[in-house]
């Protein structure tokens, strides 16, 4: 079975490009956004009302950093939600977008196996 070898210049693009939607587009305001959008979506179906139990205490959010070792303290500091936020709600996507999403995906996969194939057949001609 051959190895995968991509150009090094184009595997150096997509690690690049994988590491700027990482920290652009993975933002922790980003997932806490769809979360609660999720959760108040899901929140309009259900009849239950939640109620807080007599003995209950707050405990605010510095209190679980302070146990935390440095680098999960750093996280947890750095994804604490410090107010509401002044944008919108995320809105789910139509379902034709997942389609369009797919069929993007499959391109992308497709595109990197023809630069694969065209790989191996200049190794084949230069040897």
């Amino acid at each position: 079975m051959k190895s995968l070898h991509v150009p090094s210049l184009q595997a150096q693009d997509i690690v690049k490009v994988a590491g700027d939607f990482v920290h652009e587009d993975l933002k922790m305001d980003y997932v806490y956004d769809y979360m609660f959008h999720l959760l108040s979506e899901y929140a309009k179906l259900m009849r239950y009302k939640p109620t807080i139990p007599e003995k209950a205490r707050e405990i605010c959010s510095e209190i679980l950093a302070c146990k935390a070792i440095e680098l999960q303290k750093k996280y947890l500091m750095e994804s604490m939600v410090k107010g509401p936020t002044n944008v919108r709600p995320c809105n789910m996507p139509l379902p034709c977008a997942f389609r369009t999403l797919l069929r993007s995906k499959a391109n992308s996969v497709s595109l990197v196996e023809l630069w694969e194939q065209r790989y191996w057949e200049n190794q084949t001609e230069h040897n």
